[in-house]
């Protein structure tokens, strides 16, 4: 078994950020017939939001047409995506949620 006071110390890079995978907003859009009960549910369910925090998101998609859901690798953010659609369609709304990379 080799000693290990002999053995280098790794460093962190400086750089080690900058080799994360990148991450993506999803971002819900206001419409005229979801509602926003559903919206809070779904900020809820998907992106773990408590009540407050869901309901003042659901007030920015409603005042300004979009919301910040939340940011995830890319792979998490287009499931939720998906899974947000599959649920919206369920309950015939026509919510619209889309990603983005977060530069």
């Amino acid at each position: 078994m080799p000693d290990t006071q002999t053995l280098p110390k790794i460093l962190p890079d400086a750089d080690t950020k900058s080799k994360r995978a990148p991450m993506w907003k999803v971002i819900l859009h206001n419409d005229n017939k979801t509602t926003m009960d559903f919206v809070v549910w779904v900020l809820m369910r998907f992106f773990a939001h408590d009540v407050d925090k869901a309901k003042a998101t659901m007030l920015e998609v409603h005042k300004t047409g979009q919301g910040l859901a939340g940011t995830y690798p890319q792979e998490v953010a287009e499931l939720k995506k998906d899974q947000v659609t599959s649920a919206a369609r369920t309950q015939k709304f026509p919510l619209v949620v889309t990603i983005e990379p977060d530069e």
